[in-house]
């Protein structure tokens, strides 16, 4: 490789740390061509690209994408993972993990994640957590439970008072032939009696006199 390529190689590393939000670094050696291109292809699934890389260039890479936390897990053969933007870091460390497992060659180192070193045995408790968007579900039900609380603390108050105005305008509206018959009832009593009493014949005599 010479100059112009590895000056290639750097800026590309670099580009790749800046614009990844998790990484996870291995030790490859014992690996086969084989082994590698097929966790290659199960890593692209998950948002993640695996890269076997010199740790030479990729120290000048992490100085300068400012990934300072990297440069002690770059020790021996190096292969990171790097967990791209809407990657599940969570289904990338289980594949690693479960490689470690099957190959019994890579050995999981530790990581980066959101800028924080990472051990390699808290990478092996991320890969137990529940899948990126089960977390998220959890994460939105979280949120919307006290917001459904609050709707029905302030919608139930308002369903009362709706429900007393109805009450009440039925029961006007029932009143109200009850006012008018009492109404009438008063402008009758009320009225000047139309039929003259009559006078006795004797009364009205002892007057003329």
């Amino acid at each position: 490789m010479d100059k112009q390529q590895k000056e290639q190689a750097v800026a590309e590393l670099t580009e790749r740390l800046r614009t990844s939000e998790t990484l996870i670094v291995a030790d490859y050696r014992g690996l086969t061509n084989s082994e590698i291109d097929g966790l290659r292809s199960k890593l692209i699934e998950h948002g993640a690209r695996f890269s076997v890389v010199k740790n030479t260039l990729t120290r000048r890479a992490a100085e300068a994408a400012g990934a300072d936390a990297l440069l002690a897990l770059l020790e021996g053969p190096s292969a990171i993972a790097f967990v791209e933007s809407g990657g599940d870091p969570v289904a990338v460390a289980k594949a690693l993990g479960d490689a470690a497992r099957e190959t019994k060659v890579l050995a999981i180192r530790g990581g980066v994640l959101e800028g924080a070193s990472i051990s390699a045995e808290q990478v092996e408790s991320l890969a137990k957590l529940p899948p990126a968007d089960v977390l998220r579900a959890q994460l939105l039900g979280a949120i919307m439970s006290p917001l459904t609380t609050v709707v029905a603390l302030v919608s139930a108050p308002l369903q009362d008072l709706v429900g007393l105005l109805d009450a009440r305008i039925e029961q006007l509206g029932a009143d109200a032939p009850v006012a008018a018959s009492a109404d009438a009832e008063a402008a009758i009593d009320e009225s000047p009696n139309d039929e003259t009493t009559p006078i006795p014949q004797q009364q009205a005599a002892g007057e003329e006199e």
